[in-house]
């Protein structure tokens, strides 16, 4: 369902004290160890992993393949389903990704292939479906697994692993995650998600504890990134060791997560959010403010101004309710029966909230400036990110630069020059 909104003509007093400042790009210094082949290094660590490698003779494996963004995804999931035929092993795809994709199996591999994920690239089948079996239960609730991989002869849990948008703990994306929510699919995630947020870092283990009981593991594989989306880290677990290794893996990820050097924003200006980035389409680990509120204190960040969706987001939404202003082209992307299927999978439908919105990209920055609190609207602090996974270059205004400029980790690049904009109004 796609709403085509109006044009917005709202009446603002003081406009016109508001002035657009000039912009500094600069860049942030983060550690930059980065694995230069991952498909090469995932080959190595199976191989040195598995030690019974007839067993998979003739075996149909499963592999999960998430919603998430992963940089050469293609290439080391080829790569895993070759060693693995070299093995007279059967491999075969799943997409793991709860109620993504508008919880259709159709959408799941449309997820898929915008990250070259196809048969044809890979060389396997996908099978694609959002029918599970319940393998066992936690408290009462059901615990379900996906049709296809449940009736493989055995299952690789492959995923990325990185700091949650709402719950802290011991695990939070990862390894755990997947099994509870990415492959129990659609209904599984809800049974999941029905526990409440406050509760989830406890019970992932437990649930992957169940999971490894009742269905058959084959090993698992977890990808962190560093501060610049580069991977720097993969593990590989057999089945005695994947919830230390999801813990140490997350350990890994903490540290690694890129940030702003600052903690005193005006604006912030988003140019994309998507699933692709982070489940909340922007990682609250950067921006400080997340849908279900848990997050204070690590940003003083006044107005968000979010532009558009990637298109890896496939036109879902979610997110973009943590926004304080966006555009009517931006809304206009948004497929509200796939944004809103996402967000009530999880309970928490704020994350199907529709900001505020302007015409342009111009008249949305004005307005975001003109509703700061407490600041010189001639002189505002903002800054603009591609992203929150690209948060090495960043631009930000002539008067935030002056205050950093001097702060270990922050490297000029150039400016001072104005924003430009186009002829309707767009951000260039």
């Amino acid at each position: 369902m796609f709403i085509q909104f109006p044009e917005a003509h709202v009446q603002i007093q003081g406009l016109d004290g508001v002035r657009i400042p000039e912009m500094v790009k600069v860049k942030q210094l983060y550690h930059s160890d980065r694995i230069e082949d991952p498909a090469a290094f995932i080959r190595r660590a199976i191989e040195n992993g598995v030690a019974d490698k007839s067993r998979y003779a003739g075996k149909s494996i499963c592999i999960t393949v998430g919603s998430r963004g992963i940089p050469r995804l293609d290439e080391m999931v080829r790569e895993m389903c070759l060693v693995l035929k070299e093995w007279g092993a059967r491999p075969f795809l799943i997409p793991a990704m709860g109620s993504h994709g508008g919880a259709t199996a159709e959408g799941q591999l449309e997820m898929l292939a915008g990250y070259n994920i196809t048969e044809e690239s890979i060389g396997v089948p996908i099978k694609s479906s959002m029918e599970v079996l319940q393998y066992g239960t936690l408290e009462g609730v059901p615990l379900y697994c996906d049709k296809y991989a449940l009736e493989a002869d055995g299952i690789v849990i492959f995923n990325k692993v990185k700091p949650h948008t709402d719950l802290r703990g011991e695990h939070e994306s990862g390894l755990a995650k997947m099994i509870a929510i990415g492959i129990a699919k659609h209904k599984g995630a809800a049974m999941f998600h029905s526990f409440g947020w406050e509760r989830m870092a406890e019970l992932l283990p437990k649930v992957a504890a169940s999971f490894l009981d009742h269905c058959k593991f084959a090993f698992g594989i977890g990808v962190v990134q560093n501060a610049y989306d580069d991977i720097c880290s993969i593990g590989f677990c057999d089945k005695d060791h994947l919830i230390e290794a999801d813990r140490r893996l997350l350990k890994t990820a903490k540290e690694k997560i890129a940030k702003f050097k600052f903690d005193d924003i005006d604006v912030l200006i988003i140019d994309e959010i998507g699933k692709n980035i982070s489940g909340t389409g922007c990682d609250p680990n950067v921006i400080g403010r997340n849908l279900s509120d848990t997050f204070h204190g690590m940003l003083n960040l006044q107005k968000l101004f979010i532009r558009s969706l990637t298109p890896e987001a496939h036109h879902n939404g979610c997110g973009l309710g943590m926004a304080d202003i966006t555009t009517r082209a931006c809304l206009n992307d948004v497929d509200w029966d796939v944004t809103w299927t996402n967000a009530s999978t999880t309970g928490y439908i704020a994350g199907g909230r529709i900001p505020m919105y302007a015409n342009t990209d111009k008249e949305a920055l004005l307005q975001a400036i003109r509703a700061c609190h407490r600041t010189d609207p001639m002189n505002p602090r903002i800054v603009r990110i591609k992203n929150t996974l690209e948060m090495g270059t960043i631009e930000v205004s002539s008067s935030i630069y002056e205050s950093i400029r001097n702060i270990e980790g922050i490297e000029f690049i150039e400016g001072p020059y104005p924003m430009v904009f186009d002829d309707n109004g767009g951000l260039i």
